[in-house]
């Protein structure tokens, strides 16, 4: 399938805006799917890193919905015709909180998209920029990288554009937490962020259609449960910066670890998720007040 990378790049600059209110369901739904025993959200309760991706979530149509759950190619996305969509990063800077019950707008710009020829075939890349503002002003922004690939396959990703987070250090990390990614785990993601992606519950699709050797664990699901280990561990500081990028998929078929190495002065740490191979399947780096 030819990829017109000039036509592409007119997506380049545009934009789209969304509002939202900030609710209490989805954070409580939050914390449970954690296994977390927060108290209930209260208004005025800042929200957990992460949580910002609980909102502003997408609304197609039934019947505007693709074979492999995602909405069809089109509309503020660059149409990409290539089968295969991955979440492959983002940096985020958490500038000021979100707090239960505001009112808070996205405004969401296309800042790049690129063609390139990988050993699998042809690769776009796309970079998203969103900016989060409450009634204070501009309070989060996320940088999310979004990859197309026209093969299916469990080997590794072609980098994204963006300079990726280093290596995980070769001491052993001081931050350790084994979990096991369950279909349960998978899909009570999956409906918190009204995510119809197939390869997330369906086995068969996932299996037969796009030949995964079972249910894949989203990306930005690992990046959150990395945010999670810094709260569990560095309880008495705020994230206020955070970027991860995507290497390896990790399958409901085995447990893997979530590991971290925080600096001395407890500023900033470096984590990885390590599949049961001991290869990395996500580095991250997080920065504190």
């Amino acid at each position: 399938m030819a990829v017109d990378g000039d036509h592409l790049r007119q997506w380049i600059g545009t934009s789209e805006t969304a509002e939202d209110l900030v609710t209490g369901a989805p954070l409580a739904g939050y914390s449970a799917m954690l296994d977390r025993d927060d108290p209930p959200p209260q208004p005025g309760d800042p929200l957990p890193p992460s949580t910002h991706w609980l909102f502003f979530l997408p609304h197609a149509r039934h019947s505007d919905i693709g074979a492999d759950g995602h909405a069809k190619r089109g509309g503020f996305l660059p149409p990409v015709e290539l089968p295969r969509r991955m979440w492959a990063g983002s940096r985020l800077q958490f500038l000021a909180p979100l707090r239960v019950g505001q009112r808070i707008r996205r405004v969401s710009t296309i800042k790049d998209v690129s063609h390139k020829k990988g050993q699998s075939g042809d690769l776009v890349f796309c970079l998203v920029r969103h900016e989060i503002s409450n009634a204070d002003g501009l309070a989060l922004v996320d940088e999310h990288d979004i990859v197309y690939r026209d093969e299916p396959g469990t080997g590794p990703l072609s980098p994204a554009p963006a300079p990726a987070p280093t290596q995980r250090p070769a001491e052993a990390p001081p931050w350790v937490r084994t979990l096991t990614p369950d279909p349960v785990l998978l899909f009570r993601y999956s409906a918190l962020t009204f995510n119809g992606h197939r390869i997330h519950y369906d086995r068969t699709y996932v299996t037969e259609v796009e030949g995964y050797p079972g249910l894949i664990v989203h990306g930005p699901l690992i990046a959150t449960l990395l945010m999670d280990l810094c709260r569990r561990e560095n309880p008495n500081r705020n994230l206020t910066g955070f970027s991860f990028r995507a290497a390896n998929p990790l399958f409901d078929s085995a447990t893997f670890q979530i590991q971290g190495w925080p600096s001395k002065d407890g500023v900033a740490a470096k984590l990885s998720a390590i599949k049961p191979d001991g290869s990395v399947a996500m580095t991250a780096d997080a920065s504190f007040d």
